[in-house]
């Protein structure tokens, strides 16, 4: 049997909760990263939803690929299918993925639903702000999860302008202007 590989671009890539192999840094072209799902869960709750990132279509996200030895397959994606699908807004999907060593490997990833309820659509730093700020849910407050994002791409030698301009405003504790089109 073939490697398995997983395909992180958010809290998986800081912490990724299952043994693996090798890490190498990955695109994943077609999708970019993007603060668009409204978290019930692990980042808010069903009242005071927070904001977490999922693979949104079009462009390309750079992230890291983890390697998982044939026979941890199966655990594997049980502990990530529990993770990530626990109000499946997010869709599994095998894809592509051009390893930092210029390799392609098919690689398990998952990816918003834009018809699901959670889905938010493309925010503007304010509006995805104003999700983030104050939100809390089981795995800890809502800002921990963008800062912590942010420190680890920015230790990968990795940029995402939108994620670091909302991590500054949180930083500095910014209060915007309320958007009438944000609903959140």
């Amino acid at each position: 049997m073939d490697d398995f590989w997983v395909f992180g671009y958010g809290s998986l890539m800081w912490r990724p909760g299952f043994e693996h192999e090798e890490t190498r840094q990955a695109r994943l072209f077609g999708f970019h990263r993007a603060l668009c799902v409204r978290s019930f869960v692990h980042r808010g709750t069903p009242e005071r939803p927070g904001l977490v990132l999922g693979l949104d279509r079009g462009g390309s996200c750079q992230g890291v690929a983890f390697r998982v030895r044939p026979e941890n397959r199966d655990v594997v994606t049980a502990y990530l299918r529990e993770r990530e699908l626990v109000t499946r807004v997010y869709v599994e999907t095998l894809r592509k993925v051009r390893l930092s060593t210029g390799d392609h490997v098919r690689a398990m990833t998952y990816v918003v639903d834009r018809a699901h309820h959670q889905y938010a659509g493309d925010l503007s730093v304010d509006d995805a702000f104003l999700g983030v700020q104050g939100a809390r849910g089981q795995s800890g407050p809502n800002e921990e999860y963008v800062l912590n994002t942010v420190d680890h791409l920015k230790a990968l030698g990795l940029r995402d302008a939108h994620l670091e301009a909302i991590a500054h405003r949180l930083q500095a504790g910014d209060r915007p202007q309320v958007s009438v089109r944000s609903g959140l």
